[in-house]
C-alpha cells in the first residue's frame, strides 16, 4: 500500500473506515434461511456472532441473560454500577437525567465507588442462574486485583478490555500485567483488546488470548479522537488483525485466534462489513443501547466518559427504538439499517451466496466512499 506524504518530514499510510467500502455481489445467491451464523470460540458455540459491549448503558444482569437467551453474548462490566451497587437502579437513573454540563463530573464521582467483590460473585451467579454463557470483563489495571474473584465466581469467558491493551505495558510506578504468565495460569479462555495494529494484535496472540478486540475510541461516545488525537479506522484495522491472525495460525502450527471488532459499528451494515474483511464476531455498544429494554433507557456512555483524570468519552443520547429481541432478530420497523442487524447479515451473505461467516470473509470489497444524504 503506497504512503501519502503529508509533508516533507512525514508520511502516511491510507486506511479506511467501514462507510469507505462496500460488498460486491457474485453470480451465486442463496435463501437467507440458508445462511448460518453460528459463531464458536472455544468450546463455546451461539447462535450469533454478537457480543454485547461491557457497558453500564448496554449490559446489565437482565439483558446479559436476554442476550445469551437470544444466542449472543452479554459481557457484564465487572467495574461498572452493577458491582458497585448493591441496588444501582436508582444511580442509572439519575445518569440519565444529569444536566449536560454536570454529567462528566457527576459521573466521575458515582464511579469512584469502591467495586465489592461480594457483587462481582452475585452479579456473575445471577447469569449462570438462567443457564446462559458467562462472561465478564475487567480493564487491564484491576485485572491483577479482582481476576481470582471472577473465576471463582464461575465465567465462562474472560475478557480484559480497555481503550487499547499492549502485551508489552511499561510502568515505572506499577508492576504491570503479565499477560502471557495471567492468561496461561487461567483455566478460562480470555478475550483481550482493543487492538488496532498488526502488530499489536499478533503480539496479543502469542500471550494465548483466544481472542483479540479490534478497535481503539471508534464507538459513538468515545471522544478519544479529539481528546488524545488518537484513531482507528476500522475496515482497516481489522483486515491488519485478520493479517495477524492469518500469520499467527502458521506461526503457532494452527492454533486460531478469533478476531471480534469493537467499535464504529452502529449499523448493520457495519456489522457486515467488519465480518467481510475478517472479523469472526462483533462486539455492540451504541447499536444495542437503543433497545427500549437497555439499562441505559436511550442513553450510552462508556468507561471513557468517567475516567478520574481524563474522560475521553460522553454520555449521548441515543435514543430507543424496539425492543433487544426486534433490534437483533426483527422484525424491523426502519429502513436505516438499525433493528434486525442479525437478518440483515443474513441476507447480504445470501445476496453474495455465501453459507457461512468463514466463506463470507472471502467476499469481494471494493473501496466507494460514501456520503449520507
Amino acid at each position: 500500500m503506497s504512503d501519502i506524504e503529508i509533508g516533507r518530514a512525514k508520511r502516511a499510510r491510507r486506511v479506511y473506515a467501514f462507510d469507505d467500502i462496500a460488498i460486491v455481489p457474485s453470480r451465486r445467491t442463496r435463501d437467507p434461511q440458508d445462511v448460518s451464523v453460528r459463531w464458536t470460540i472455544d468450546a463455546y458455540a451461539f447462535e450469533m456472532p454478537v457480543l454485547a459491549a461491557p457497558m453500564d448503558s448496554v449490559v446489565s444482569p437482565t439483558t446479559a441473560i436476554a442476550i445469551g437467551k437470544l444466542g449472543g453474548l452479554g459481557v457484564l462490566d465487572l467495574e461498572g454500577v452493577w458491582t458497585r451497587y448493591d441496588d444501582p437502579e436508582p444511580i442509572l437513573a439519575e445518569i440519565r437525567n444529569l444536566p449536560a454540563d454536570q454529567a462528566t463530573r457527576r459521573m466521575q464521582e458515582i464511579y469512584s465507588a469502591p467495586v465489592k467483590p461480594e457483587l462481582v460473585t452475585a452479579r456473575l451467579a445471577e447469569i449462570r442462574a438462567a443457564g446462559v454463557p458467562v462472561a465478564g470483563a475487567l480493564s487491564p489495571h484491576r485485572t491483577q486485583e479482582l481476576y481470582q474473584t471472577v473465576v471463582d465466581a464461575g465465567v465462562d469467558l474472560f475478557v480484559i478490555r480497555g481503550t487499547t491493551v499492549s502485551a508489552e505495558h511499561v510502568s515505572k510506578a506499577t508492576e504491570p500485567l503479565n499477560l502471557k504468565k495471567f492468561i496461561y495460569e487461567l483455566d478460562v479462555p480470555v478475550i483481550v483488546g482493543g487492538a488496532a495494529t498488526y502488530t499489536a494484535a499478533l503480539h496479543l496472540m502469542r500471550t494465548g488470548a483466544a481472542g483479540v478486540l479490534v478497535g481503539f475510541g471508534g464507538g459513538a461516545a468515545s471522544t478519544t479522537r479529539a481528546s488524545l488525537g488518537i484513531h482507528a479506522p476500522m475496515a482497516t484495522a481489522v483486515a491488519d488483525v485478520a493479517g495477524a491472525r492469518r500469520d499467527y495460525m502458521d506461526e503457532s502450527g494452527g492454533r486460531y485466534v478469533h478476531v471480534i471488532a469493537d467499535g464504529g459499528l452502529g449499523t448493520s451494515g457495519d456489522i457486515v462489513k467488519a465480518i467481510a474483511v475478517g472479523a469472526d464476531a462483533v462486539m455492540l455498544g451504541s447499536a444495542l443501547a437503543r433497545a427500549s429494554d437497555s439499562p441505559g433507557g436511550g442513553w450510552h456512555w462508556g468507561a471513557e466518559a468517567h475516567h478520574p483524570e481524563l474522560p475521553r468519552g460522553n454520555r449521548v443520547e441515543v435514543g430507543t427504538l424496539a425492543p433487544l429481541e426486534q433490534i437483533l432478530l426483527g422484525p424491523s420497523t426502519v429502513a436505516d439499517g438499525r433493528s434486525n442487524l442479525i437478518g440483515a447479515l443474513r441476507r447480504s451473505m445470501a445476496t453474495t451466496g455465501y453459507s457461512d461467516l468463514k466463506e463470507f470473509q472471502r467476499v469481494e470489497v471494493v473501496v466507494a466512499p460514501y456520503t449520507p444524504r
